[in-house]
């Protein structure tokens, strides 16, 4: 299997209902992934991307999304923003500058 170009990270923590930090699964993030992993299928992209869901990437504003190798955390991705994701990003190189996180989540 050849390197893919970029990688993409769903979380899929789940820390319960009433968890003081919460989690991405109770911000409704397995709709994402299966949007994500129909996504995938229907444009033909396993092999040339790779997909992985993930535990907690760091923050707790949820559902996220993490690409690599740029390092480009999305928050709060819905479900109507996969294909965004994929298109904008993963297909044409452009990150989706209204759903990236600061730079300073890394901090």
């Amino acid at each position: 299997m050849p390197k893919p170009e970029k990688h993409v990270f769903v979380c899929v923590q789940n820390r319960g209902p009433g968890h003081p930090r919460g989690s991405c699964m109770q911000s409704g993030t397995a709709e994402i992934w299966d949007e994500f992993a129909y996504n995938f299928q229907q444009k033909n992209l396993n092999g040339r991307f790779a997909l992985s869901n993930t535990g907690c990437l760091g923050p707790c504003n949820g559902p996220h999304v993490l690409v690599y190798p740029e390092g480009v955390m999305y928050g709060k991705v819905g479900k109507e923003d996969v294909a965004a994701i994929v298109d904008e990003h993963l297909l044409g190189g452009t990150p989706v500058e209204r759903l990236m996180l600061p730079p300073e989540i890394w901090g």
